[in-house]
């Protein structure tokens, strides 16, 4: 009896068990997820993709090719400021912003804050711990032309259970010798969350 009741309690523990877990499928990271409406990796991949390919068509770049003899301008991305009301981790956005200019092959980027003084860091160390023939010389790295910064802002609009969020991300780059801006670049975002019936009112005007 002892042995029956024991089996029946392990049962039950083990059901509980597994109805209590959360299904876990893996899905590919490039396709679009939105639960929970706020700002998240295809908003970042998508802002930065739309706004390097701004940047890069505007006259900025053609004018520093006819006056460098067509060098490529040299780029560090600064401060991203979140204004927003939600957490949203700048450096995510950054490192997007980089890969896509990166990848363009029209102008080169150079590390900013952090990495940059760790990178330093170890350039010093070499001089007195690498052998002479695969230290890394100091005074060698690469200026920056231009600067890139800027913000990402939320607008929020509710009504009941309604509520419309309007993010609006902007980028400039400016001339680090002259001060020059030389290019303003904005990307808005609008999403609703909400009912069915109300969805249908607002999906004339999303933008």
């Amino acid at each position: 009896m002892r042995n029956v009741f024991h089996t029946v309690s392990l049962l039950v523990i083990l059901t509980v068990f597994t109805l209590g877990c959360d299904s876990v499928s893996r899905i590919s990271s490039s396709q679009t997820t939105d639960l929970s409406g706020r700002w998240n990796d295809t908003d970042s991949r998508l802002v930065a993709e739309e706004m390097t390919k701004d940047v890069i068509n505007r006259p900025w770049l053609e004018k520093f090719a006819r006056t460098h003899e067509k060098k490529k301008p040299v780029v560090i991305v600064g401060v991203i400021l979140n204004k927003s009301h939600e957490h949203i981790e700048p450096e995510t956005f950054i490192k997007d912003i980089e890969r896509e200019v990166i990848n363009t092959g029209t102008v080169r980027i150079v590390e900013n804050g952090i990495f940059r003084e760790k990178l330093r860091e170890e350039r010093i160390e070499q001089q007195s711990a690498a052998s002479p023939e695969t230290q890394k010389k100091l005074g060698r790295e690469l200026g920056a032309d231009f600067m890139m910064f800027g913000t990402i802002n939320t607008i929020v609009d509710t009504k009941k259970k309604n509520k419309v969020v309007f993010y609006q991300v902007d980028l400039q780059l400016s001339d680090l010798e002259t001060n020059e801006v030389v290019w303003v670049g904005s990307k808005k975002i609008k999403k609703y969350l909400g009912g069915k019936k109300v969805k249908k009112k607002y999906r004339g005007k999303e933008q």
